[in-house]
């Protein structure tokens, strides 16, 4: 088959973007072929199995906080909530079906917390909220933007320590809000030393993960940090030969 096809989310107009870059170097590089998913193309579908029928696998990728609304609350004035309504609308959307239709899926940053918000769990609207240091888990200005901020312990026997290698792995890190409730599909399998999820993964479906941190900006440092997206590529060639049997492409 062709190389997968790969879509990756993002903000209206950020597609064409230097930033932005990052997701499509990492799935170009490990063999898929990306497809830039703004909000506007997801909404303007019939439905977004419409979406997902061209694409053989899916990237949630980083971006602003989800609306408190998607998992119960109101905005705290002082968790400096920033949002993008059309982007979650759309979002939600998507992801809600990829999951209902066993596509794979890896959530970065924001994705992790888009796959838990869309599955029925929570977050913590910011890290201030817990009585740790929120200042480890912002890159500080002193490391380049692949350089590790933090290390992860990763639960034994996961899809995520299949992939690092180990018990324990060296990440990135530029969030203010985290996993708070996990949602019943889930299972947390990385942490940071604080407590702070770090993976998630889908408890039956194949390949459904999510992890907090940029693996997209330290692939060209690391070769640990490129499994997750040849992973990927590997289960999306799996779902696409599956599609493609049952008529769907």
């Amino acid at each position: 088959m062709n190389a997968p096809r790969i879509g990756i989310t993002t903000t209206a107009g950020r597609s064409a973007k230097e930033r932005e870059g990052y997701y499509a170097q990492a799935v170009v590089a490990a063999g898929g072929d990306p497809v830039w998913l703004e909000p506007s193309l997801i909404l303007a579908a019939r439905t977004p199995e419409d979406v997902l029928g061209e694409l053989d696998g899916l990237v949630l990728s980083g971006g602003v906080d989800i609306d408190p609304r998607y998992y119960g609350e109101i905005v705290r004035p002082d968790a400096g909530v920033k949002i993008d309504a059309q982007r979650d609308a759309a979002e939600l959307l998507l992801t809600r079906a990829a999951l209902a239709s066993e596509m794979p899926i890896f959530g970065i940053c924001r994705g992790i917390q888009t796959l838990n918000v869309a599955a029925g769990g929570s977050l913590y609207q910011d890290l201030g909220d817990l009585p740790i240091d929120a200042s480890v888990h912002r890159q500080p200005r002193t490391k380049e933007d692949w350089e590790a901020a933090h290390s992860v312990t990763v639960t034994k026997g996961s899809r995520v320590a299949a992939l690092l290698g180990g018990g324990e792995a060296e990440v990135n890190s530029f969030h203010h809000q985290a996993v708070k409730v996990v949602a019943a599909d889930f299972a947390v399998t990385a942490q940071a030393p604080d407590g702070v999820v770090e993976a998630l993964e889908h408890r039956s479906h194949s390949f459904v993960l999510g992890v907090q941190w940029h693996p997209e900006r330290m692939v060209s440092h690391s070769t640990v940090q490129r499994k997750f997206f040849e992973a990927l590529m590997d289960a999306a060639r799996i779902h696409g030969l599956w599609a493609a049997g049952t008529g769907r492409k």
